[in-house]
């Protein structure tokens, strides 16, 4: 099922005032207000939603700031395990788009699982990775937690994002290791010529949406 255009009420990219304009204030916490978070949060549960319930939904984008093109990548989770994940890299549709389309994609199209059923959506807990644009970098830059990584070499390509070495306890090294695996790639090959590229996250879930 495909999503109807989006329809943007300001210019995407252009600079915003959430004061005149109208939206939510970010938090020191991060970017984007708990207000935008919430709003992301619901559509991605109403994104898969509707594929399951044979019905389109609206992609009215409801402020400047989530018009902007950013990479984003949406995790879902069922009773504690991953249950697919899906993400764009790179700024390729305005946030609030994309965020429908990886929802949608990650409950049936992670070809690593089968799609969520209706019975399942109700349960699942979605968790948002928003990318900042990912920019070279040198091995020994790289700080876990903070970095998310991208790996290129001989057409193939590998990413992970920041949260994932935190998970699995990983030092920087095997972070690297780990993210040419990722890309089929020999664990050394950032040692031998693989372009590495950084990038940073801004992730929310369900699960901290109360707190």
């Amino acid at each position: 099922m495909s999503l109807p255009p989006s329809d943007s009420p300001g210019a995407a990219g252009s600079t915003q005032s959430g004061a005149s304009s109208g939206e939510a204030t970010p938090t020191a916490a991060g970017e984007f207000s708990p207000q935008e978070r919430a709003i992301l949060l619901d559509l991605a549960h109403e994104s898969i939603l509707s594929v399951l319930e044979e019905r389109t939904i609206s992609l009215k984008i409801p402020t400047r700031h989530l018009a902007e093109p950013r990479g984003v990548f949406t995790s879902l989770h069922l009773a504690g395990q991953l249950r697919g994940c899906v993400g764009y890299v790179l700024p390729t549709c305005a946030l609030y788009r994309a965020v429908a389309e990886t929802a949608r994609a990650a409950a049936f199209d992670d070809s690593r699982f089968p799609p969520v059923i209706k019975e399942e959506a109700p349960q699942l807990d979605v968790e948002l990775s928003i990318l900042s644009r990912p920019e070279p970098i040198r091995a020994e830059e790289v700080e876990i937690g903070r970095h998310g990584l991208l790996v290129s070499f001989h057409g193939r390509r590998g990413l992970l994002l920041p949260q994932v070495p935190i998970e699995h306890g990983w030092n920087r090294e095997t972070f690297l290791d780990q993210t040419c695996r990722k890309a089929g790639l020999p664990d050394d090959a950032w040692r031998k010529g693989a372009a590495l590229e950084a990038f940073t996250a801004e992730v929310f879930g369900d699960k901290g949406k109360m707190g």
